[in-house]
């Protein structure tokens, strides 16, 4: 078994094990280069705030990206109504943990066996007064070839777009995978849809921009909901509202 499927299966067997593995279908796993030119352009692309692969792992070589995606059933639960449903809230809290925990895992793994690795926390490494993060793990899941980013900038995978996404950085030289060429977002497909502008509560989404202050304000209000679960500032509107929320392989 070469370090590719290794590293695939280590991801899907703690998805698989998780004591949470009701919440979830079965994760995606994708390569990038380091080196990829949309990295070195991440800074104009994404926002001069956002950090290349080598400044969080000096000898970076491959940018490994992983999605957890939602079961059926937890998106079901938020699509109710305007409220946010308990089992997306957990959802989020013990996916986060058990990111944090499988990228811990794959650098024991790696590190193990001669490899350099390095990861960024889950969520919430976000500068509070811009509202900007210094690593978008769905940006570098895009370089990777996971999916395609939506109206409701989300990034839609071939499991859909409802779950979370994880990073690990390393120094071992691993082939990229392919970026998908296929639009999914109906309304880049095809100028329909936009269920997900329609669905967001505070009106932050358009065609054209996202305000992120209005969502932001709206996630507080909820963590103020949720305050025995844990840290849980999520919405998840816009996404549970997609079609293509849940695609089955």
């Amino acid at each position: 078994m070469n370090l590719r499927e290794e590293l695939t299966n280590l991801v899907k067997k703690y998805v698989s094990q998780s004591e949470d593995k009701g919440f979830y279908r079965e994760p995606l796993v994708g390569f990038s280069s380091a080196e990829d030119q949309l990295f070195r352009n991440i800074k104009s692309n994404v926002g001069p705030e956002h950090l290349y692969p080598q400044d969080i792992l000096p000898e970076a070589k491959t940018v490994i990206s992983f999605f957890i995606p939602f079961s059926e059933s937890v998106v079901s639960s938020n699509r109710v109504d305007e409220a946010v449903s308990t089992e997306w809230a957990e959802s989020y809290v013990k996916t986060n943990t058990l990111i944090n925990h499988i990228s811990e895992k794959m650098i024991e793994y790696l590190e193990s066996i001669g490899i350099k690795a390095a990861t960024i926390k889950a969520t919430h490494n976000f500068d509070e007064k811009i509202l900007r993060s210094g690593w978008s793990h769905r940006s570098a899941a895009y370089v990777a070839g996971l999916g395609k980013f939506g109206v409701n900038r989300m990034l839609i995978a071939k499991a859909g777009s409802a779950g979370r996404y994880g990073t690990v950085i390393m120094s071992q030289e691993i082939s990229p995978d392919k970026r998908a060429e296929e639009e999914y977002c109906l309304y880049y497909k095809n100028g329909s849809c936009l269920k997900c502008v329609k669905a967001c509560p505070v009106d932050a989404l358009s065609i054209d921009g996202f305000d992120r202050f209005k969502c932001y304000d709206r996630l507080l209000d909820i963590s103020k909901q949720f305050t025995d679960i844990g840290l849980c500032d999520v919405c998840g509107k816009c996404v549970v509202s997609c079609p293509l929320a849940v695609i089955d392989k």
